[in-house]
């Protein structure tokens, strides 16, 4: 078993739903986490689909719960994007984005493909220092809130497991490949370095 506690990123998007999710999940279980977005701004749905309300990674939680209150609150309220903005704001008072953060995790989870790709990608570009491995893994989940805690509920499981792992190097692909038999899911997963 690893003799310090496992350091874990999670990383959706928007750092609105998903990664809060498995944010406030893992940290309840005692984890060392720390959420993010990997978009270029914080995208939630807006009156159409084609039409979201966006904005800087920079505005709090609390900021934008205001704003969409004053612009329809009963429309966020009945779509639960009132309740998810006040989760959030009782974890972190605003969003993070992935490419500006520099602290070092042993796994980074992300949540859709396209996220592992750009999580991938930023760690790739970036100046190698330390060569300190961190595995990137991604549990694909859809953007709602049934499937960001079924999804949460996977990521912890693992993270579960891997803390109890004798050699992180040596049991991720034996965790991950337990965990696609149980789930039936499959799991994107790279090795890069800091």
């Amino acid at each position: 078993m690893p003799s310090y506690p496992l350091s874990v990123a999670v990383v959706c998007t928007s750092n609105m739903n998903r990664s809060m999710e498995a944010h406030r999940i893992l940290r309840r279980k005692g984890f060392r986490v720390r959420s993010f977005g990997a978009g270029s701004r914080v995208r939630l749905p807006g009156r159409a689909r084609n039409l979201p309300v966006v904005y800087d990674f920079s505005t709090t939680y609390e900021e934008m719960r205001k704003d969409l209150v004053r612009k329809d609150g009963q429309r966020y309220n009945s779509n639960g994007i009132l309740h998810i903005l006040g989760r959030n704001e009782r974890i972190k008072p605003r969003p993070e984005r992935f490419q500006e953060c520099r602290d070092r995790f042993d796994v980074i989870f992300t949540c859709e493909e396209s996220v592992y790709d750009k999580v991938v990608e930023e760690l790739w570009v970036r100046e190698q220092e330390t060569f300190q491995p961190v595995h990137v893994i991604n549990v694909d989940m859809a953007d709602n809130a049934e499937d960001a805690t079924l999804g949460s509920l996977i990521i912890c499981e693992l993270c579960k497991r891997l803390q109890q792992a004798d050699n992180l190097e040596d049991s991720v692909v034996e965790v991950l490949l337990a965990a696609e038999r149980k789930t039936g899911k499959s799991f994107l997963h790279t090795v890069c370095f800091y």
